[in-house]
């Protein structure tokens, strides 16, 4: 039998991705996201006399009409009736939300939950700053090994891989830069991450849920606010959830940010279908740059944004450790990532070089 040369290691990952793909598409049969049982006061819910949406398949917009048409009684009576249902619906009023996820998370003294959901994984979406003014909102994708008990705390008891940590220290940064009064930041853990390095992180069945869940959450926010901008940050796989949610998020995101990331599910800045700049940066010691860019039969990402070849601006991170430590308030990558937000040129020179076009904040291009 003839031996078969592989003249590069991308021709070599290429082919174990592809014998990968036999394996889990024809062995093990396709990888979905298990989707948890609806909530079990959905019947009750939808009995409602005010005919409330149904939260599976209402649009925002559907979601907002239908609470702008109730009184005050009868909006407080749903909320307190039903605040798992109400608590994460996109496009209901911030101050139901707010309210309904304070009575069911306890640890919430003080904090604002715009998402929770405990079945399953757990989905949860927490808001820094003042939501209700802010014109430009950045939102926060996490990747995998990421669930509802680790939010706070990082899988592995490590604080600088937690979702509420990195969204911390984006906010104090900006805040930092006096841009912090028009400004929200929210860490949007709103799908169900892989666990680890398995199957799930390889294919983009749970990017593709995700990547809907993210669309819909854009345009909760968006709603009625045409003075609003949006940055998705997404970090690791949640980059993947960014790409591939891309074309259908609203004109009003202007900046998609990768971070250690796999691939976002295209091979190049322009697949992406979005008038948004695009910027990404992989530090030299992440594990993530070992990742072949390749997308074949059902697994891989495409190619890293990392890679000039994409075509994403780069954002420096030269100085970043690993593959958790783009959010180190010592980090380039998070002086740079200030920038894009706040359009502030102290936190462009903070990061040691200089980023090109970068548009003052809230401006939607």
């Amino acid at each position: 039998m003839p031996r078969i040369a592989f003249t590069s290691r991308k021709t070599l990952a290429a082919a174990t991705l592809a014998g990968l793909g036999l394996i889990g598409g024809t062995l093990l049969g396709p990888v979905r996201p298990e989707a948890p049982a609806p909530p079990v006061s959905l019947p009750a819910w939808l009995a409602e006399p005010t005919a409330p949406p149904d939260p599976g398949a209402a649009t925002p917009e559907r979601t907002a009409m239908f609470f702008a048409h109730l009184t005050p009684a009868e909006a407080a009576g749903l909320t307190g009736r039903y605040p798992e249902i109400v608590g994460n619906l996109d496009g209901a009023p911030l101050s139901l939300r707010f309210a309904a996820n304070r009575a069911r998370r306890p640890s919430d003294a003080g904090r604002q939950t715009l998402v929770y959901d405990d079945r399953g994984d757990g989905r949860i979406a927490e808001v820094l700053g003042d939501l209700e003014t802010a014109t430009r909102v950045v939102i926060l994708v996490p990747g995998s090994d990421n669930e509802l008990p680790e939010f706070d705390t990082g899988h592995g008891g490590v604080q600088r891989r937690a979702p509420a940590w990195q969204a911390g220290q984006l906010f104090d940064a900006v805040r930092a830069t006096g841009a912090g009064s028009h400004v929200a930041v929210i860490a949007w853990l709103g799908y169900d991450a892989p666990e680890g390095l398995d199957l799930h992180a390889v294919r983009e069945d749970r990017a593709i849920a995700g990547a809907e869940s993210l669309r819909r959450f854009v345009d909760g926010l968006v709603l009625d606010r045409p003075d609003r901008s949006i940055v998705v940050i997404g970090h690791s796989y949640g980059s993947t959830v960014a790409g591939l949610a891309a074309t259908h998020l609203s004109g009003q995101v202007t900046d998609l940010i990768a971070v250690g990331s796999p691939g976002m599910g295209v091979s190049s800045r322009s697949d992406l279908g979005t008038t948004a700049q695009v910027w990404a940066c992989a530090a030299p010691g992440d594990w993530i740059r070992r990742v072949p860019g390749v997308r074949l039969l059902g697994l891989g990402h495409g190619r890293l944004p990392s890679d000039p070849e994409f075509g994403a601006r780069p954002l420096p991170c030269g100085d970043v450790d690993g593959h958790d430590g783009y959010f180190d308030p010592r980090a380039s990558a998070l002086a740079a990532m200030t920038a894009v937000v706040t359009g502030n040129r102290a936190a462009d020179k903070a990061a040691g070089h200089q980023l090109l076009s970068v548009p003052p904040a809230g401006d939607p291009r």
